[in-house]
Order: structure tokens, then sequence, then C-alpha cells
């Protein structure tokens, strides 16, 4: 084969191959099923300790296989970052709290407040359950810019600053769009549910994370998100209505306290599957 005959073959082949491998990686979450998100970790369980955003609760999502497990950060006043839903532990501001003044209480399963140290720990030691790592607003954009460096530096420090490992959602637009300015290939997702489709893309920030309220006003949401490539997930979806309601307008993911059910109900429906983890 001449030489330039040659070379042209392997260019249509490279490209050929590229444009299947970008067909792959533009194929949104709904193709590879629907994701389960068990909100706050598998925590309404046996094995969750019923005690929400704990060290159990995330090992019982992962041991569960759900596709991911959320959880929740806060800085405390010496500025160590806490794994709680609230502002508050057991009375006592998170933000205005040093971590010592936090770890005389306890969650109902006996375990203390969860360093995000700790929790990463426990993180790392499932190599599939996806991390949904929300970042509570903070006091002033100062504040929230050093809760994004100092979580960002803990991932690294776990080797789980990995696209594949970890996705961040946020109510606050600033660390949003702070974390889609540092991390470009990574899922961020808003949850405050104000914004159009379209102008969170202008801002890079690529899912809508929203209350499923949200969407039973804007279904138009849903297609107008993944027209522009980018991923949708409804919180937190708990009764089987609301859930089927979601599941009919398309969503990607749902965020939910009762993800058996939810499960269930993806298993009973020849249309649906369930996203396996990675």
């Amino acid at each position: 084969m001449p030489k330039n005959a040659y070379i042209c073959l392997m260019m249509k082949q490279f490209l050929s191959a590229a444009l299947a491998a970008f067909c792959l990686v533009s194929c949104s979450m709904k193709d590879d099923g629907v994701a389960i998100t068990a909100h706050r970790g598998f925590w309404d369980s046996e094995a969750g300790g019923h005690s929400e955003n704990s060290l159990a609760a995330l090992r019982a999502a992962q041991d569960e296989c759900f596709w991911g497990s959320e959880f929740d950060v806060h800085l405390t006043a010496d500025s160590i970052v806490v794994v709680n839903h609230d502002a508050t532990f057991h009375g006592r501001k998170i933000h205005t709290s040093p971590l010592d003044s936090l770890l005389s209480d306890r969650l109902p399963n006996g375990e203390t407040i969860p360093t995000l140290d700790a929790f990463l720990a426990q993180g790392a030691a499932s190599p599939r359950t996806v991390l949904v790592f929300e970042l509570k607003q903070h006091e002033s954009p100062e504040r929230e810019d050093l809760l994004v460096d100092l979580s960002l530096a803990a991932l690294e420090q776990h080797r789980l600053l990995d696209a594949k490992r970890v996705i961040f959602i946020s109510f606050s637009r600033h660390m949003c769009q702070r974390l889609a300015s540092r991390l470009p290939g990574f899922m961020v997702q808003y949850l405050n549910g104000d914004a159009t489709p379209e102008e969170l893309y202008a801002e890079g920030i690529m899912g809508l994370d929203y209350h499923f309220s949200r969407f039973d006003e804007h279904p138009e949401w849903v297609q107008q998100a993944h027209d522009l490539g980018m991923a949708v997930n409804a919180w937190t979806v708990n009764q089987e209505e609301d859930i089927r309601r979601m599941l009919g307008l398309g969503v990607d993911c749902i965020t939910t306290n009762d993800p058996l059910r939810v499960r269930s109900l993806l298993e009973a429906d020849p249309d649906l599957k369930e996203r396996k983890i990675r």
C-alpha cells in the first residue's frame, strides 16, 4: 500500500474511533439506566444505624451497591470540614463552634460527628459508589472559597479527586461556579431550583439537581437540559407516585431516603433499569 494511502486509512480509522468514543461519552446518564443516590447515605436502615450522614450510612450505601451516596459538609469555627446536614449539631452552630466542642455529642448510632477526612477514608474503601458531595452555603464568599479549597485538598489526599468517583452539588451558585471553573470535566449540579438549564450551561454548570416539585412546575427543563448535554437529578423523592412521575419525565438520577423502593420500581418496569455503579 502506498505510504499516503496508508496514512489516509489510519487517519480514517482514528477519526472513526474518536467519533465513537465521543458518542459514548456524550450519552446521557439515562442511556446507562437511572441512577439511585441514597440521601445522606443509606441511613434509614439497621446497617446505617438510623443515623444520617454517618460513616455507617455511607458504608451501608456502599454495601447495597447504590450508584451514589449523598452527604453534606460545613466548616467549623476552626476551619475543619465536618459532615452534617443541618447548620447546627445538638444545638451548637457548626460555623461558630470549634471541632472539639462538637465531639462531646453523638449521632443516634453513637458515632461522633464525622470529619471530612474520616468520611473520605470510608469513601475510598469502596472503589465504586459515587460520592455526591454537597457543599453547604456559608456566611461569606471567602468562607465558601475556603470550603471548596479544603474539600478539594482532602479529596486529593484520599485519591478521590476523580470525575468517576465524585460529583459536586450545592445551593450556592457561587460555589458551583467556582467548582465548575476549577474542575472542567467534573459534574457540578446546582440545587436551588431558580435557574434554567440555559443559564446554568452558560456558566459551565452541567447539572440540575432540583427538588422534584420544580420539575412538576417546569417539566420542559428535563428535555432542555438533555439537549444541552446536561444531567438531571431530582431530590428528595420518597413516595411511589412522585418517583414514578420523575421517572416518566426522564430524569437521570433520583435522590431518595428510600432507595430500595426506587430500586424495586425500576426492577418492575421493563422499560427502565437501574444504573450500575462504576
